[in-house]
């Protein structure tokens, strides 16, 4: 099933001037998942509701690379949006979604690099618009670069998350344990609009894509009844 995500996916691909080369894929994949098909999980892919909205801002490869949660995020959340970045060239479908009048976007970013008039650290109510969230979907590099080369972003506030855990992604190397994915950051901006169902939701999404792609990596089988997959079952 198509989302967001593997729509731009395609269209990266189109692109590409020579093959694009991933860890791992001497291994075919589910196109869907991303993962080879003895450790499959399109039945796991949660169905819920949200209020809120998604806009994935995808730094180039992102979309090609199978351990990318933005995936994640456009397979659970109905109104998500994803774009590729580019330096020198905007999207006019991103600036048509920007100043579209349902919306009030925020650009989700570390505070501590932002002017403080800018910072908001919650999610308030916007005379009926509803929550759109515009994740920078990149290493932290790559982010910061986006950040700064990006002043058609400068009139939004830049929500700035005070998360009270540790990320648990594994699947990318961090030097730092308050780096969170793509999807984490997903979910706690969920959980602070209230779309509470969503949130949990996704997390747990998370947690058992994870031990698909690991179990996949290291060749280990799954456990459909174990902790991560119980918790996911009501959201299918």
């Amino acid at each position: 099933m198509s989302n967001a995500v593997s729509l731009l996916r395609d269209e990266r691909l189109a692109r590409c001037v020579k093959p694009f080369t991933a860890r791992g894929s001497r291994a075919p994949r589910c196109p869907d998942c991303r993962v080879i098909p003895s450790h499959c999980l399109c039945a796991w892919r949660p169905r819920v509701e949200a209020r809120s909205g998604m806009c994935l801002v995808m730094h180039d490869v992102e979309p090609l690379k199978p351990s990318n949660t933005g995936w994640l995020i456009a397979d659970t959340i109905a109104w998500t949006h994803a774009f590729n970045w580019q330096r020198k060239h905007v999207d006019e479908a991103l600036l048509a979604l920007l100043d579209d009048p349902q919306w009030q976007p925020y650009l989700v970013f570390p505070g501590e690099f932002v002017e403080p008039q800018r910072v908001v650290t919650q999610v308030a109510p916007a005379h009926g618009k509803r929550p759109l969230f515009i994740l920078l979907d990149a290493t932290w590099t790559e982010a910061r670069k986006m950040f700064r080369k990006s002043p058609y972003f400068d009139r939004f506030p830049v929500l700035s998350l005070e998360p009270e855990r540790l990320s648990r992604y594994k699947l990318r190397r961090s030097k730092r344990d308050d780096h969170f994915c793509t999807a984490e950051v997903a979910a706690m901006c969920l959980e602070l609009a209230q779309d509470l169902t969503a949130a949990d939701a996704l997390d747990a999404y998370l947690d058992v894509f994870s031990t698909h792609y690991l179990s996949a990596k290291f060749q280990l089988p799954i456990d459909e009844q174990d902790a991560v997959h119980t918790r996911l079952q009501p959201y299918l």
